[in-house]
């Protein structure tokens, strides 16, 4: 069942909002570690191909989010040709934490201020749990990838490297 964070984020509330079964996992790791994923996974004791990363990109000019696994980068091409076009560049920091409303190390693809054409990489289909930033630095939550898809809209493709 769902555990209650002490602070919670609008991650987080939405996941409760829709019972979605969800567990939280604080962790202590600076966002500006060099591996900074794979430092997350360790600290969770989880395969770092279970923790996953959201990036805000620009696809033909339009905000777009990208969820891959911390053991990849993601592929600007694909995730373009996945959103429809044809031609991907990463958001500026200050426009992906204004569009989500979450700061740098703490951008969920959950609950975000604005929702965004979302794409997770399809190597989630092949997971029963996944990991993503609850909201917040030092705040994972783990949940089904079928869970994420459906709340995200998100559309599940190869888009990483």
């Amino acid at each position: 069942m769902a555990k209650k964070a002490a602070a919670g984020t609008p991650a987080t509330a939405l996941l409760t909002a829709q019972k979605v079964e969800h567990t939280l996992h604080p962790y202590d790791v600076s966002p500006d570690a060099p591996n900074y994923g794979a430092l997350v996974a360790e600290a969770l004791g989880v395969a770092p191909e279970r923790v996953f990363k959201t990036l805000v990109a620009e696809v033909d000019g339009a905000l777009v989010v990208g969820v891959v696994p911390v053991t990849g980068d993601l592929d600007l091409k694909a995730l373009a040709h996945a959103a429809g076009g044809k031609r991907a560049v990463l958001a500026e920091r200050a426009a992906a934490e204004r569009s989500s409303g979450y700061v740098r190390g703490g951008i969920s693809p959950l609950g975000q201020r604005k929702k965004l054409f979302t794409v997770v990489d399809d190597s989630v289909q092949a997971l029963d749990l996944m990991y993503v930033s609850a909201g917040r630095r030092g705040l994972q939550v783990s949940l089904r990838p079928a869970d994420l898809i459906h709340l995200t809209d998100a559309v599940a493709a190869p888009i990483r490297t």
